[in-house]
């Protein structure tokens, strides 16, 4: 096994530390709001909205507007109102197909450089994302899934897919909420019993097809939601 790499840094990680400047701080609490869903798809919210919301002055607020505008999280209606972009059923296929090919990627990669501080980290995860499950806390799911995947994604030593992940996940992660509300999470896709198997023995193919199933699973959920809907 390799030594542990420095985890990648991640947009959506939110560090409240006091070295953390103010307009970062909100861009990083309003990406999160954003990825787990507490702004909903189709949802105005107003800049004097937000500032209250969070907290916040309205220049970091505005800079934090312009950088998730800029990465497609929200889209500007005028008058002062931004909302996060509704999923469509052909921006799901696209985020589908990238999904796909990136994400198993990486998971080949880091089962080919697994260390076992990581993998008690991601069991340590995992079983708190079944506690989740169990409790049909949709919010704990969310955030244990999402660090779930990233704590995998951070092993791989590849920063830019990485990145180009996190951004995908920026725009399916809101509908994700939505389909745990109407669904619940008793019957939510759960490949990372055959992941972590995987990696336990750094068997990347195993690991690339776990990753595989996951997403597959995953956008077939979001799909019946649409279907459904």
């Amino acid at each position: 096994m390799h030594a542990e790499q420095p985890p990648a840094t991640s947009p959506f990680r939110v560090d409240a530390t006091a070295k953390t400047p103010a307009h970062q701080h909100v861009y990083e609490r309003l990406r999160a709001m954003i990825l787990f869903g507490d702004l909903a798809p189709g949802q105005a919210v107003t800049i004097q909205g937000l500032t209250a919301t969070l907290g916040a002055g309205m220049t970091p607020v505005r800079e934090a507007l312009r950088r998730l505008i800029a990465e497609g999280a929200l889209v500007h209606q005028g008058n002062r109102r931004v909302n996060v972009p509704l999923l469509t059923a052909e921006c799901m296929d696209e985020l589908g197909f990238m999904r796909a090919a990136l994400e198993p990627e990486l998971a080949r990669r880091t089962a080919n450089q697994i260390t076992p501080e990581r993998l008690r980290r991601l069991q340590a995860i995992d079983e708190a994302l079944n506690s989740a499950i169990t409790a049909g806390d949709i919010g704990r799911y969310l955030t244990n899934n999402y660090r779930f995947h990233t704590t995998i994604y951070d092993g791989a030593a590849a920063p830019i897919m990485a990145a180009t992940v996190d951004r995908l996940w920026l725009r399916f992660g809101p509908s994700l909420r939505v389909v745990c509300g109407r669904f619940g999470t008793s019957n939510l896709p759960d490949k990372h019993a055959d992941l972590l198997a995987a990696l336990r023995v750094g068997d990347v193919g195993a690991a690339g097809n776990a990753m595989s199933e996951d997403v597959a699973q995953g956008t077939r959920q979001m799909r019946l939601a649409f279907e459904s809907a």
